[in-house]
């Protein structure tokens, strides 16, 4: 599930792209976080921070930050990694819950190599939670890419932190483990092997195409040629609308897609269910401390006929707070959501008891 492409040097642009593959829909919508939130680390509290820069993020069920851009141009992408494993907890560590690893590197670093700087002095460690929509926990791996063209990939296998930091890293996907799928790909033709391009959407077969594509691109003119070239590389390793696989009832499809230019700070977003494409202008936004939470509503304002499209920096609107939540708050959601699937049956929606559970939450923190 989910791809994450970097273009280095698109005539002078660091341009990102990646997909968001899930087997169901996350409720996805953008939301501007300013400078001045003071987060911890949802875990115990004790790992606490006051965000220096502010970000545009995409979250899923307005519960967590899953991809996103800060306005130094250090991108954030969280992808599935299903080989991940955490290690037993220790409190002698920095901890981080998966729900705010991401948005911990937006909130505190303008560079990849001030993110590897921090995470090699001091191990921290990601403590997994339970999957809020009533699933499987989920085991993610992590890519950070800047302005600068510099990349890293942290992966927890084994229960050890692996940091993979290049300018070179250009492409990731899923399993096997990040090491491996530099091997794998390697006997790929056109990147250094003889086995031709493979079209599968399994995830070592879109690392060799994303790579291979992004490898062969002449330089563009414009901004608007290196973002639509971005998103024919990602289309290309994008997961279709599909019946599902004997034995994979839980199949992937894409079902959204961001285009980053790290360089001019532009974060771009296609949905695949409700096809329009929207922009971000992050230089046009007030990230100032005191400046509020603003949430662009996604949920409800694609709609393919009249909905948003374009430029949609002007169209934020402020909201109470984007609740990252915490491991026990996961944990209860889960139970809600497990609860609730007699009550689909009633008719009533999961995502409006998702929604009241939501309002608690924020109201007793």
């Amino acid at each position: 599930m989910c791809t994450r492409v970097m273009w280095p040097d698109a005539n002078g642009s660091v341009v990102v792209g990646r997909n968001m593959d899930f087997h169901m829909d996350l409720h996805t919508n953008l939301w501007k976080l300013p400078r001045g939130i003071e987060r911890d680390d949802r875990v115990n509290g004790k790992l606490r921070w006051t965000a220096k820069y502010g970000s545009v993020i995409a979250g899923v069920f307005d519960l967590l930050s899953a991809d996103g851009i800060n306005e130094k141009g250090l991108a954030g992408h969280v992808l599935w990694l299903a080989e991940s494993e955490y290690g037993e907890p220790d409190e002698s560590r920095p901890q981080l819950s998966m729900s705010v690893w991401m948005q911990y590197y937006l909130d505190n670093f303008a560079t990849v190599a001030e993110a590897v700087e921090w995470t090699k002095a001091n191990n921290p460690q990601v403590i997994p939670m339970d999957d809020p929509t009533g699933g499987s926990k989920p085991a993610i791996h992590l890519a950070l890419d800047d302005a600068r063209g510099d990349s890293v990939v942290f992966e927890y296998i084994d229960g050890k932190l692996d940091v993979y930091h290049s300018d070179e890293y250009w492409v990731m996907t899923n399993s096997p483990s990040y090491d491996q799928q530099l091997e794998l790909v390697k006997k790929v033709e056109g990147l250094g092997g003889d086995d031709p391009l493979p079209g599968t959407c399994d995830a070592k077969d879109r690392f060799a195409r994303a790579l291979y594509y992004v490898k062969h691109q002449v330089q563009p003119k414009s901004q608007t040629q290196a973002i639509a070239a971005m998103f024919s590389i990602i289309r290309n390793a994008a997961q279709p609308f599909r019946t599902p696989e004997p034995g994979k009832p839980d199949a992937s499809q894409t079902l959204w897609q961001t285009v980053s230019d790290l360089t001019n700070l532009r974060y771009v977003f296609e949905s695949t269910t409700a096809p329009n494409i929207v922009w971000v202008d992050l230089a046009d936004l007030d990230f100032a401390e005191g400046s509020g939470e603003e949430k662009l509503d996604l949920v409800k304002g694609l709609e393919t006929e009249g909905g948003l499209s374009g430029n949609v920096t002007g169209k934020f609107r402020k909201r109470r707070k984007f609740h990252i939540v915490s491991i026990e708050q996961a944990a209860n959601l889960g139970k809600v959501v497990a609860e609730a699937h007699e009550a689909i049956a009633k008719g009533k929606d999961v995502q409006d008891l998702v929604d009241e559970k939501y309002a608690e939450l924020i109201d007793s923190e």
